[in-house]
């Protein structure tokens, strides 16, 4: 509630009490990427919006139509914080736009969101994961941006930039007549197939005349008879901005199938449209257009992905190459044949310019320097010239280091002239590097173009233009703006030009918290917590370490684990000024039977993250061989166990006692079991364990041959007991009375309750025995018994717990467990007059009052689908108040009432039951399921689809259970704890709705994982015909919002089979990379990373795809890949996908299918064959037959309609 209020600003040094060193830490959420070095933001797509995407970074960078929605201020589109009045009229589109276009100019990130923009079209999260056209999309959004602005300023924006007009002409050859009509256009749009190119298809609309004749004649007005005349078209407006739509995408009527146009098609960079229209008369620059933008699509016309080129007219880029050829091929090993080697200064500018833009973090440049020339620079540098960040400190005329001095890159006048020297003698890559390289040519000589593919942003040279003509990755719409354009010189290279203040304070704000938040993000990552042990603080007693006082034995080390151990080593003798001596750190742990040391740490030139060295890590200061004059014991095999001891203690007379005692004792992991006797001075009986894993079972006897074996061949843990016979008691075993001697240590567990019933009773509070499995039934009944009441309350009687103040709260259904209603053993309970609500049932308080006071509690049970309508009548009926204009709200903890409870915000979801097959589980207390009909009739059976939940060798099925209402408000726990009230429901038995996983339902099949329980379902946006399907878990589950949820399935050896599936949860903080699954999996089979191969599996497909690690496929010239995603192609991995396992230590190949793969690949195979032949057969039927059938070709995903919702502003 208070956030950090009372947290104490401490230095990184500080020192503890013994055992307090430990701290929760929390791991910090990576904040966005900053800019790359193009300096220009991308665009997140949110699953399908790349059309999106496209066409918003077009209308940014034009500049003209961004200053004009920059120009509308608050006092005419509103403001953002008053959306949510009811009263207010707030153009949200327009003003998400304008903070849009702010963020891709000023934000320091690599790529900006448009969540709140699709909020603001009213788009739900189906919407936003399905593609759309993006000519289509163009003519949506301007027609919803002229709605929004409608009485402002700017009601002309699109009009004034986008409009044009086109006239319609026919000519009658007789008398001359000329019929025109005019019509308007935002976009032209001009065809692909027979074209060549754009010149030609506007030559063909707006040149050539159609001739009626002969028997097609025209009818003409004036002459009043059919007549010969020309039709033609011309351009009589011309906007500033001109779009071209390219209709790639035509439908052959012979195959009954849509396709795309992939032929060549030309457009020039610069067009002259003087030909094209009506007046020809005005200066040739009225006519002159510029390319400025190309939306390209690859793909087909059923699915694909849209980038788009933009030329930066403000230069607000950094427009940059990375050439192969000024990349100078410096091989360290002519340096060092050369002697050049004790020259630090060209090894790592060498290593440096071997890397992409110069750059790369210190640690990686020790480790380059290290592989590159066998030595560390510790060990050859750092006697002469320091620390390795200390020279290139001296060195700043040639290395740049970071704020944070965690990279170094070389200065760009460095990097030219190392360049120079190096290629000097290649006459053809100098002539390539002074023309091209970056800082030796004007940057106006020629235009900027980049490609912005989504978040990325690429330079790019305006002859790559010509690669988008033709093929399955082409040109698909056109925007050109009017030479005569010009931009004043101070927009030129400035961000901030007319952007509005309001947004240049929110952007300045922002990027300031960016800044901060990386800082932050940085330090913990890179910053660990290491608790020091001092060894003179510490004595050695009871097999373990002690600290001698509880000040100044554990000291807090904040330390960067990119560092040294002798960096480490170096900083704890500057902590422990008073130390002499030789000092060896070592690795220790907090045991219960106290500290333990395991390994010494060896290697001062490595750092602590190649060591392994964890967060929170243990480290022990000593030197090396005593601690207060004893040697210690190190190492895992000698690991002290803290056990418990029972047994029989004597009197001092020498008799045995009855009374069961229990000691803790410590004895090292390596021990005999028999040297328990030897502790207890006992000269010989009887050992007994039981394990902390199975007290449930009782007491293993062990027989004399196994007290020869170890505490831990035993299998004994921290905490296990052990029971101790002597020989001389074999009379009065304590195995015969195990019953008896177990609870005189532990007294009866009870239950207090009260008789709170208008009878009378002899008894008013009995004590009824009861463990935390006990049914409240049973303690009810044996209640009534002992209270001696009537037996008609058995029938007409609940339990109701008494809190502290007396006060008596919900009644407890009869069927609960002790546990599961939360009752603790020694609680208080209520015998009360009515029965408990069922389970569809809600208990309610309410009371009558007014906002400041409520009045008299009264208690109503209502079922749980009831409305807010209904349940006030009811109230007011129990109240005996009349009228209608009473409401109810909803009180919190401290009785203070909330907002009002309304209907609206409710939706109505249906509800599915799934269940892979082939996964046991106790779900159902009668027979299965899918043995028999289903619940209410409805039972889908789906394969498992890529995304999908379900066993990869079984269909899953889906089994409908019923509709509920729930409000949007309500949580995700809240609809799986109604979905459980459901009648059907009473077929399975789940313990609780944390047993339950959600799973939105698609296409009749699951789909989209909801994982977060205490999520209001209006985050998810979930929309209103959003179906769930529920999954039963054999444990509880709590997945964080970047953990993957994967089916993993291992490779049965000898066979080409899997076992059954398994659920994995995968955190991907640290990235989707293949390295970081591979060892996730490999801890999960407890087997060795390079010992494993794993797949993805495509069950539409039947096929395996093999995840192999990309950073294998390194270069000599270690160049900078391209950062794997496993969510990008061509994994595409996301929740609930199954992962195939295969131990290669068993089979060494690359096949991962199975024989069902077989027979699904052949199966296809022949339906594949089957509509080749249908298809045959459709094209030999006559036209009319072919133009009545409907397509068979291969069913695809049904279009939906495109729309944007806009409020009414007239």
């Amino acid at each position: 509630m208070f956030g950090d209020l009372f947290e104490e600003d401490y230095s990184s040094v500080s020192y503890n009490q013994y055992g307090k060193g430990k701290k929760l830490k929390t791991k910090a959420l990576e904040p966005p990427a900053p800019r790359e070095f193009t300096n220009l933001s991308g665009i997140r797509n949110q699953g399908g919006t790349c059309y999106l995407n496209s066409l918003l970074q077009t209308l940014h960078f034009t500049p003209e139509f961004r200053e004009a929605l920059f120009s509308l201020g608050p006092e005419e589109l509103g403001s953002l914080e008053e959306k949510d009045k009811p009263d207010a009229k707030v153009r949200i589109i327009p003003l998400q736009l304008q903070r849009l276009f702010a963020q891709l100019l000023l934000l320091d990130q690599e790529a900006a969101s448009t969540a709140d923009l699709t909020d603001s079209f009213g788009w739900t999260s189906n919407e936003e994961m399905r593609q759309h056209d993006v000519q289509e999309l163009n003519r949506i959004l301007f027609s919803a941006l002229e709605t929004s602005l409608v009485g402002t300023s700017g009601h002309d924006l699109i009009n004034r930039l986008y409009h044009g007009t086109i006239v319609n002409q026919i000519v009658c050859k007789e008398c001359k007549n000329v019929s025109e009509k005019q019509e308007d256009f935002l976009d032209l749009t001009v065809a692909v197939k027979n074209v060549s190119g754009l010149e030609e298809a506007l030559w063909n609309m707006y040149v050539e005349e159609e001739v009626f004749d002969s028997d097609n004649l025209y009818h003409c007005g004036t002459c009043d008879r059919l007549v010969k005349a020309a039709k033609s078209a011309k351009l009589r407006k011309l906007p500033p901005f001109l779009t071209v739509s390219l209709l790639r995408f035509n439908f052959d009527f012979v195959k009954c199938e849509r396709y795309k146009e992939t032929s060549c098609y030309t457009f020039p960079l610069r067009i002259n449209l003087k030909p094209f229209c009506e007046q020809s008369e005005l200066d040739e620059l009225e006519y002159m257009y510029d390319l400025f933008s190309v939306i390209i699509h690859k793909g087909g016309c059923y699915g694909g992905h849209y980038h788009v080129y933009i030329k930066d007219v403000d230069c607000l880029g950094n427009w940059q190459f990375q050439e192969e050829k000024s990349k100078p091929d410096v091989n360290l090993k002519d340096l060092q044949n050369e002697g050049e080697i004790d020259d630090p200064l060209m090894i790592l500018k060498a290593i440096l310019l071997q890397e992409e833009n110069n750059l790369i973090p210190v640690d990686q440049l020790g480790q380059k320097l290290l592989k590159k020339i066998g030595i560390s620079w510790n060990k050859k540098y750092r006697k002469q010239h320091g620390p390795l960040r200390k020279f290139l400190q001296l060195h700043s005329q040639l290395f740049l280091l970071s704020s944070d001095e965690s990279t170094v890159s070389l200065l760009k006048n460095c990097s030219l002239q190392a360049e120079f020297s190096v290629q000097r003698n290649d006459p053809e890559v100098f002539k390539t590097l002074t023309s091209e390289s970056p800082g030796l040519n004007d940057r106006t000589s020629c235009p900027h173009w980049f490609d912005i593919n989504d978040s990325k942003v690429q330079p790019i040279k305006e002859k790559d233009i010509e690669q988008q003509f033709q093929g399955k990755e082409s040109a698909y719409m056109l925007f050109y703006r009017k030479s005569q354009l010009q931009r004043p010189p101070e927009a030129r290279a400035n961000p901030r030009y007319r952007v509005p203040c309001h947004l240049l304070n929110e952007m300045d704000a922002a990027n300031i918290e960016l800044q901060r938040k990386r800082a932050e993000y940085d330090s913990t990552n890179n910053d660990f917590e290491l608790h020091l042990h001092v060894g003179p603080h510490y004595h050695f007693f009871n097999g373990a370490l002690h600290p001698v006082s509880q000040t100044e034995s554990v000291w807090d080390l904040t330390f960067d684990k990119r560092k040294t151990l002798g960096d480490l080593r170096q900083s704890v003798f500057q902590l422990l000024d008073f130390w002499e001596g030789d000092m060896v750190l070592s690795i220790a742990k907090c045991l219960p039977a106290g500290l333990h040391v395991y390994q010494t740490l060896d290697g001062d030139d490595l750092t602590l993250c190649e060591m392994e060295i964890t967060d929170e890590e243990d480290i022990f200061v000593w030197n090396g061989v005593e601690v207060g004059g004893i040697q210690i014991p190190t190492g895992s095999d000698c690991e002290p166990l803290l056990l418990n001891v029972l047994h029989l203690a004597t009197s001092g007379e020498g008799e045995k006692c009855q009374q069961l005692t229990e000691s803790p004792q410590v004895f090292p992991s390596n021990a005999e079991v028999g040297s328990v006797f030897t502790a207890l001075a006992i000269p010989v009986g009887a050992i007994f364990l039981s394990s902390t894993e199975c007290t449930d079972e009782g007491w293993t006897a062990i027989p004399q041959e196994g007290w020869r074996k170890t505490f831990r061949e035993q299998g004994l843990t921290n905490g296990s007991s052990v029971l101790i016979q002597d020989s001389s008691n074999n009379n009065n075993s304590l195995l015969t009375k195990q019953g008896e001697w177990i609870t005189t240590v532990n007294e009866t567990d009870w239950i207090q309750v009260k008789n709170l019933c208008q009878s009378e009773s002899e008894e008013e509070l009995v004590q009824i025995p009861a463990t935390a499995n006990t049914v409240v039934f049973d303690v009810r009944i044996k209640a009534i018994k002992e209270l001696k009441l009537m037996k008609e309350l058995a029938e007409n009687s609940c339990l109701r717990p008494i809190d502290r103040d007396g006060k008596l709260l919900c009644p407890v259904p009869d069927n609960y467990t002790l546990k599961e209603a939360e009752l603790s053993t020694g609680s208080s309970l209520g015998l009360c007059p009515g029965k408990a609500p069922t389970s569809s049932q809600l208990f309610l308080f309410f009371a009558v009052g007014s906002d400041i006071q409520p009045g008299t509690e009264m208690e109503i049970i209502v079922e749980e689908t009831i409305t807010v309508r209904d349940c006030l009548k009811i109230m007011l009926e129990n109240s005996g108040l009349p009228g209608d204009t009473w409401h109810l709200r909803k009180m919190d903890w401290c009785y203070e009432a909330g907002e009002p409870l309304r209907e609206e915000g409710f939706l109505k979801v249906p509800i599915w039951w799934y269940q892979p097959r082939g996964c046991a589980g106790p779900w159902r207390s009668h027979q299965d399921q899918t043995n028999g009909p289903p619940p209410q009739g409805g039972v889908w059976g789906a394969t498992a689809t890529q995304g999908a939940p379900g066993d990869t060798y079984a269909e899953a099925s889906l089994c409908y259970l019923g509709d509920i209402e729930i409000s949007e408000d309500a949580t995700l726990a809240e609809l799986k704890s109604q979905a459980m009230t459901l009648p059907s429901f009473s077929e399975f038995f789940i313990p609780s709705p944390a047993f339950l996983r959600a799973w939105t339902v698609e296409s009749k099949r699951p789909s989209r994982l909801l994982r977060i329980n205490q999520q209001q379902l209006r985050e998810y946006k979930l929309g209103r015909r959003t179906e769930i399907c529920l999954e039963p878990l054999q444990k509880e589950e709590n997945l964080g919002p970047q953990d993957v949820l994967l089916r993993t399935q291992r490779r049965l050896p000898g066979e080409r089979a899997y076992g059954p599936p398994v659920d994995l949860v995968w955190d991907t903080a640290r990235g989707w990379t293949t390295d970081a699954l591979r060892r996730r999996v490999a801890d999960c089979c407890s087997l060795p990373v390079e010992k494993i191969g794993i797949a993805k599996y495509f069950p539409e497909k039947f096929e395996w795809l093999p995840v192999s690690s990309w950073s294998q496929q390194t270069t000599k010239r270690k160049k900078k890949k391209k950062q794997e995603n496993l969510q990008g192609a061509p994994y595409y991995l996301k929740d609930g996908d199954t992962i195939g396992i295969k131990n290669l230590l068993v089979e060494d190949d690359g096949d991962f299918s199975t024989v069902r793969d077989d027979a699904g690949k052949e199966k296809q195979k022949q339906l594949a064959l089957g509509r080749k032949k249908s298809q045959e057969a459709l094209r030999g039927q006559s036209s009319s037959v072919v133009s009545g059938a409907e397509s068979p070709g291969r069913p695809h995903r049904p279009e939906a309609s495109l729309s944007i919702h806009v409020g009414s502003f007239r």
